[in-house]
């Protein structure tokens, strides 16, 4: 058997790209024209996904390859597009914002106020917002010994 000469497996290596994380960064804000802000409405996998961006317009966008299997996006998330001066329904991700990131550009009036910033799946229904589609059971409704 080979001596382990190393210093770890891939554990390691992805630990080493998440020492700075704590602190905080600096804002990156778009440039008019060339830019957009986004939300992820669906990912469709190979590095892609669905964005509404803030001039109304839907884009399928695509994670550049620097940022691919380094930055993970998920649904809800904020992102900064780069625009496509040949296709105007696809863009490139450029910048991912971290939640409080994303509050600070809601805060600055960059982001509209009626977005719903990285609350993703679970929070959808919130107490106000409860339809005919959903029931609420009490205690007693439920029959625990169904099975």
């Amino acid at each position: 058997m080979p001596k382990n000469k190393g210093k770890g497996g891939k554990n390691k290596k992805r630990s080493k790209n998440n020492e700075g994380g704590d602190e905080k960064r600096e804002l990156v804000y778009k440039i008019d024209g060339q830019q957009e802000y986004a939300q992820v409405v669906q990912m469709l996998g190979n590095g892609r996904f669905d964005a509404m961006c803030i001039d109304g317009v839907k884009r399928l966008c695509h994670i550049r390859g620097e940022m691919h299997k380094k930055v993970w996006i998920a649904v809800g998330d904020i992102v900064l597009i780069s625009l496509r001066d040949f296709q105007d329904e696809k863009g490139d991700v450029v910048h991912r914002y971290m939640p409080d990131e994303a509050r600070r550009l809601k805060a600055e009036d960059k982001l509209p106020k009626n977005i719903r910033l990285n609350e993703g799946i679970a929070s959808e229904l919130d107490d106000d917002d409860v339809d005919e589609d959903y029931f609420e059971f009490l205690d007693e409704e439920i029959d625990i010994n169904f099975i």
